[in-house]
């Protein structure tokens, strides 16, 4: 099972509902809010096409399942992408035009998508640890790299790392994010050397090295090998995992932010980014490993997969909620710009200006989307895959 195009059913599977479910959440988050201030919704779509199925509401809404199965929309009437919708209908949807709403509440609307996405983050990384706990780990450096971050800094085989940036270390990932994914900035290490804590400060590499799913791509090292002694599992009642997948969500929005904060001061390539290819290869080797581990049987191969198949459906709802925050004109966060001038000035932009900035911000999309398609092409050699 080599390629991206010429994977089983699994891992199509996999990636649709996930990217499907993501993307309606959204969705559902701009509909709950223009309802909740009586916007009329003319149509709520999961996927695109013609509809397989269509049903109308009691306010008129219509509800449809179209034949391709890839995210979803929800269309109020009077929308400012949508011009030629200025009003209802005699027998249209109940409620208000969209337009007819006050700025401050098509702020609230917008923001819901984003909203949306980040409890549906903290729902499924808080499932994940009420369902399967997290592992606990006291880390033993065995091996330092000469030369490397570590030895510069004084690290030796033996040490044992206890805390990272003054946060105690409870397992492996505790100290591979940091590192791997971090800004670069110098980590203040605890580490116990016979006995006695020892301050080390650690500044990680950058290098090509393989991710987690086989896929090359730059991250940061500090030169060791280590050994992850396990300690007793970590469990939650449903409250304490709630928490836990707040500030697993917190975390992810920090690394994020602060990754795109690197790409716009040139620190980091737009090649980390990842487009629906980058991500279908990701799902598609997270689905050959889990299946081909023979050493387990089918059932907590399939359970596995599962609970790996929602962590990378929470990041990637962290990451669409991030993403349609960006100020561009056609996404949420430029709906927020518009409604902020409304709001300070007391009367919307022109017309001419609003159409104008959401065909530059498409063009930009547009552009934005080739370019990291490609980048995953050439990362994930889709063209080479034919030949397997």
């Amino acid at each position: 099972m080599s390629g991206v195009l010429t994977q089983g059913p699994l891992f199509i599977i996999c990636l649709v509902v996930m990217l499907g479910i993501v993307v309606v959440i959204h969705e559902l988050g701009h509909y709950l809010a223009g309802r909740a201030f009586g916007a009329a919704a003319e149509s709520f779509s999961v996927g695109f096409g013609s509809p397989i199925f269509e049903r109308k509401d009691k306010r008129n809404t219509r509800w449809r399942i179209n034949w391709v199965p890839l995210g979803g929309f929800v269309k109020f009437v009077g929308e400012p992408q949508a011009p030629g919708d200025v009003g209802r209908l005699e027998d249209g949807p109940v409620g208000k035009a969209y337009n007819e709403l006050g700025p401050g509440a098509r702020s609230v609307v917008a923001l819901a998508g984003p909203a949306a996405n980040f409890l549906l983050a903290i729902v499924l990384f808080g499932l994940i640890f009420w369902a399967t706990g997290s592992p606990r780990e006291r880390l033993a450096i065995v091996g330092v790299e000469p030369g490397g971050p570590a030895a510069e800094a004084g690290l030796m085989a033996g040490d044992r790392i206890a805390a990272v940036d003054g946060e105690p270390l409870e397992n492996r990932t505790d100290l591979l994010l940091p590192v791997q994914l971090g800004s670069g900035d110098p980590l203040e290490l605890a580490v116990l050397r016979n006995g006695e804590e020892v301050p080390v400060t650690v500044v990680p590499e950058r290098r090509m090295r393989e991710n987690g799913v086989g896929q090359q791509q730059p991250l940061g090292t500090i030169g060791v090998e280590f050994r992850a002694e396990p300690l007793e599992r970590q469990s939650y009642n449903p409250a304490s995992a709630l928490l836990a997948g707040v500030s697993e969500t917190g975390q992810t929005v920090s690394m994020t932010v602060d990754m795109i904060g690197r790409m716009l001061t040139g620190r980091e390539s737009i090649s980390t980014l990842s487009g629906p290819v980058g991500i279908g290869d990701v799902t598609r080797r997270v689905v050959n490993r889990t299946m081909e581990a023979d050493h387990v049987g089918l059932g907590q191969r399939l359970q596995a997969l599962g609970w790996t198949a929602l962590r990378i459906c929470a990041l990637v709802s962290v990451g669409i909620g991030l993403f349609n925050l960006l100020p561009l004109p056609v996404l949420d966060g430029g709906h927020l710009v518009f409604n902020a001038y409304e709001a300070v000035t007391g009367k919307a932009l022109p017309e001419k200006i609003q159409e104008a900035s959401l065909t530059a911000g498409l063009i930009v999309l547009i552009g934005l989307f080739v370019v990291v398609t490609w980048s995953d092409i050439l990362e994930t050699g889709v063209f080479s895959a034919t030949g397997n």
